[in-house]
């Protein structure tokens, strides 16, 4: 009880502090369609200078996948004005860092830099959304990186393939039905000119977002952010796909080998898109479900009956649609049938049952922290305020979004729970290791 009594006070201590510093921002959109962000914090001579552009695996051909992911390495190539290799020389040289990522939804690019390298940092970005160097040189040597990359983090992973192999069982007509790897096959059929075309349709100042914090001046910054940026073309609109996915209808089991030593479950069910209300509650039920050694899948499989080494859960959240995911990795001799039937029961008993009250205090102050934390730095406040810019179309939930949390009932969870992990409407993975493949 004392812990609990201490658990609650801490939690009101992180959101108060947090509360009493609003992170304050700026944003205004350019005449091209792009659009600003500017949050100043003198408090650390660092700046970090994103840019988001709002493509992601979903915008793809059908018969050409793989191109987003594939552009966040090509577009460190070169550009008319920045020569190959030089990219991240110039970063690396002004005691900086950089990198990009790539999901369904979005492509992401970020310099990290001493505080007076920010024009270095504009400059940089706008060569990239204006002059990139689209060339057979770079789309050859970027293809073999694209190939290496997917053996090591893919191939030559356990388990590492379960995204590919439920988006595509979860999702028939929406595109989040391939994942942002893609395909190998695809790229390698690509022309010149299909690169370059991908390049002109999304790379446009109107399908970005320009979001710069740390420590610089505003007014300074808007008269460069001008110089760099204000001449770049707009772009034809890019339109995202409005694709409605149809409801499962029944549970789809699969068995898929791999090299692994311990059999494995992945279970599915589909969710609404990030922004959903109903969204948080998921959030919420997750962390109660597999959230930490307390969490229920973890004393009822890992600590009570012994039959997964390991539980895992998140809500694989997404703009459109998203995946509430519940995996176990089995112990030694323990059968994935069996650790679905354990996970079952512990779903059917938290549609039956509300979560108890230190239950729920302890996933507020989970969501609290984790909230906090994902403002901690420069480059995490940049990314924030552009993810809820583009995806809720207010950037000011970087200080609001808490409120949806603390919003969330324990009823809102179990009502979260009976709506969407229907036991009819699911994808069912088991994971085998390939030799029992040859022996079956």
């Amino acid at each position: 009880m004392k812990k609990a009594v201490f658990s609650f006070v801490l939690g009101l201590f992180v959101f108060g502090a947090f509360a009493q510093n609003k992170i304050k921002f700026e944003e205004y959109t350019l005449a091209n369609g792009l659009h600003v962000i500017l949050h100043q914090d003198k408090s650390t001579p660092i700046v970090a200078v994103t840019v988001l552009y709002h493509v992601g695996s979903k915008n793809e051909d059908t018969n050409r996948t793989g191109f987003a992911h594939f552009f966040e390495h090509l577009l460190f190539e070169g550009t008319a004005n920045i020569a190959r290799g030089e990219f991240d020389k110039y970063v690396v040289g002004a005691g900086g860092a950089l990198n990009a990522n790539t999901s369904q939804d979005r492509t992401f690019y970020y310099e990290l830099l001493p505080s007076n390298q920010i024009n270095l940092g504009l400059w940089l970005e706008s060569e990239r959304m204006l002059h990139a160097n689209i060339l057979q040189e770079g789309v050859d040597t970027q293809r073999e990186v694209v190939k290496e990359e997917k053996r090591q983090r893919v191939d030559n992973q356990p388990y590492a393939s379960f995204a590919t192999e439920m988006f595509k069982r979860q999702f028939n007509q929406h595109p989040y039905n391939w994942v942002p790897i893609g395909s190998m096959a695809h790229l390698n059929a690509a022309t010149l000119e299909e690169f370059m075309a991908f390049y002109k349709k999304f790379y446009v100042p109107n399908n970005a977002t320009l979001s710069i914090a740390g420590d610089f001046d505003i007014e300074e910054t808007k008269k460069q952010i001008e110089l760099y940026f204000g001449d770049i073309p707009r772009g034809a609109d890019v339109i995202q796909p409005a694709i409605v996915e149809p409801e499962l209808t029944a549970t789809r089991i699969d068995t898929v080998y791999d090299n692994i030593q311990l059999p494995a479950v992945f279970i599915g069910y589909r969710m609404p898109g990030q922004a959903s209300d109903d969204a948080y509650a998921l959030g919420m039920l997750s962390q109660v479900m597999s959230g930490g050694g307390s969490s229920r899948l973890n004393q009822r499989l890992v600590e009570k009956d012994q039959l997964a080494l390991q539980v895992y859960g998140f809500p694989y959240a997404l703009e459109d649609y998203g995946v509430f995911i519940n995996l176990a990795i089995a112990n030694m001799g323990k059968e994935p049938a069996d650790l679905t039937t354990a996970i079952d029961e512990e779903v059917i008993r938290l549609q039956n049952e509300l979560i108890t009250e230190q239950e729920f205090q302890k996933i507020q102050n989970q969501v609290e922290n984790d909230f906090v934390s994902s403002n901690s730095s420069m480059a995490g406040i940049a990314e924030s305020l552009a993810n809820y810019h583009v995806y809720y179309g207010n950037a000011n939930l970087i200080n609001t979004e808490i409120e949806k949390y603390q919003g969330v009932t324990r009823e809102a969870i179990q009502a979260a729970a009976k709506k969407y992990l229907d036991p009819s409407k699911r994808v069912i993975l088991y994971y085998l290791p390939k030799q029992k493949s040859t022996e079956q």
